[in-house]
């Protein structure tokens, strides 16, 4: 059974990092897409992590014993890959058709079907309070997109809606992928496992990547492409070791910090360099709305009970 450590501070810290370097990514990917495709910019940011991470469990001597990948472990392995290898791919498909602040708003969900997920898979109830976030989160996205009521509407097949089914898919995949490793901490030290999901990624997205693509590339594309790759191994390492200290609840109401941080970012992008990326069109509703899906995250996943049953009826071999 695994039980946190409860530095809490630490946690948080862990958590904030994530936050931050999560708001950023998306202006970051916007940007490097305009010059790789999504499969190959995913698979450097899985390479470079896969590498870094080997060195650094080597030289500390915590290389993962695959020998105990077996039974329900190995079920919990390959649902942590898959869903975040596909977590990665499908949020660079909708990144690429819709503006980083809807990305990080919709991508939002996530933690919110990984709350689902706890009430479906280990039996949970919602109490009244995480009933009403719920709410509140769902009319906070409805706010938000306000302004493109019609374009989604009226236009099914368009970019920005097939953009926004893309973000939906990221956000199921990654809480699949953020449930099973929750469980995996059991076996594995979160490095390990961020490093068993990084080296097998690199081998399944491996027939459709071309590393050539960054050849050609310009010192701009250069420097979003290793931001992004740095991203990889602090935020998700960030978020995989808060896990290990605080409360999943906890984290994730920090995360629902997130949007807040792109949209502030965007629109100080787009101040100081107005040709990179187009500002979000945003009035008065969508600001309510964004904060409401922040609210309503956070308050969902903190008005829990303390010790979530995620945490108590862990599937681990070890139990």
């Amino acid at each position: 059974m695994h039980i946190v450590s409860g530095r809490w501070q630490l946690g948080l810290i862990l958590s904030l990092t994530t936050v931050f370097l999560w708001g950023l990514l998306p202006i970051a990917l916007k940007g490097i897409l305009l010059q790789m495709d999504a499969v190959t910019v995913t698979w450097y940011r899985f390479a470079v992590a896969a590498i870094f991470l080997l060195f650094y469990m080597v030289v500390r001597r915590r290389v993962p014993n695959l020998k105990v990948l077996k039974g329900i472990t190995l079920i919990l392995i390959l649902v942590a890959i898959l869903g975040l290898c596909a977590n990665y791919v499908f949020y660079l498909f909708g990144v690429d058709t819709i503006t980083p602040s809807s990305a990080q708003v919709m991508i939002q969900t996530a933690p919110m079907f990984m709350l689902l997920g706890g009430l479906i898979i280990f039996k949970e109830s919602f109490n009244k309070w995480q009933w009403l976030g719920f709410i509140c989160f769902v009319i906070g996205l409805i706010l938000f997109f306000n302004m493109r009521f019609s374009e989604i509407m009226e236009n099914l097949d368009g970019a920005y809606t097939v953009g926004l089914f893309w973000m939906l898919l990221a956000a199921i995949t990654w809480a699949g992928y953020a449930l099973a490793q929750k469980q995996l901490l059991n076996t594995y030290s979160s490095n390990q496992i961020m490093f068993i999901i990084y080296i097998s990624s690199v081998f399944i997205l491996m027939p459709w990547s071309e590393p050539s693509q960054v050849l050609p590339l310009d010192t701009l594309g250069w420097g979003l492409l290793i931001f992004c790759c740095l991203n990889t191994i602090v935020a998700y390492g960030s978020f995989a070791e808060a896990l290990a200290h605080w409360e999943a609840s906890r984290v994730s109401a920090i995360l629902a910090l997130t949007p807040l941080v792109t949209i502030l970012s965007m629109k100080v992008v787009a101040h100081f360099y107005p040709d990179y990326l187009p500002s979000e069109p945003l009035n008065a509703l969508s600001i309510v709305g964004s904060i409401m899906v922040v609210l309503g995250s956070a308050t969902t996943a903190l008005a829990g009970k303390r010790k979530s049953k995620i945490v108590k009826q862990s599937p681990s071999p070890q139990i």
